[in-house]
């Protein structure tokens, strides 16, 4: 199986969300990953989803997506031609022998801590899958409390939108 990037533009409508993930499973299709919000338009919502299956089931879900009243486009994201992103919140255990160590490795890795306490601190992890399982593993040993992740996020590269041409005035 292949991992896929969808960028689905909708309608902000209530149940879409749910329509949309049905089709997902009525095929069989585990979400690896899923962010929505609103995008550059005023009432129409982004969607990003991740997830793992061959080509030829892919292409009947599309087809599926599109026949939706509220979809208005959908666009496969290739790795190359787009910037993903994850986005983490990581709780970690620390003390006294501990607190520097961990602080070491945020500074590494570009993240940043957004809270402390006498006993863990949370840290915020922006940027490629990589990325954000490498610090995990860093982090593992220090004992992470609480991981709170959000979707995939991404983006075509380039001037092109995936709103372009979607309404002419």
């Amino acid at each position: 199986m292949t991992s896929h990037v969808l960028s689905l533009l909708v309608e902000d409508k209530p149940g879409l969300l749910t329509r949309v993930a049905g089709l997902f499973a009525r095929r069989g299709f585990n979400i690896e990953s899923l962010a929505v919000g609103p995008s550059e338009i005023v009432g129409l919502s982004r969607i990003t989803i991740l997830v793992d299956v061959e080509g030829v089931p892919l292409e009947q879900v599309t087809k599926q997506l599109n026949k939706l009243i509220n979809v208005i486009k959908i666009v496969e994201l290739d790795a190359a031609q787009s910037v993903q992103r994850d986005h983490l919140l990581i709780k970690v255990k620390v003390d006294n022998t501990t607190r520097s160590q961990v602080l070491e490795a945020v500074t590494l890795f570009r993240a940043r801590v957004v809270d402390v306490s006498t006993d863990a601190v949370v840290i915020e992890v922006t940027g490629g899958s990589g990325k954000t399982q490498a610090l995990l593993r860093v982090l593992e040993p220090y004992g992470i409390r609480e991981i709170a992740q959000s979707g995939l996020l991404a983006i075509g590269r380039g001037s092109k939108s995936i709103t372009e041409r979607v309404f002419k005035n």
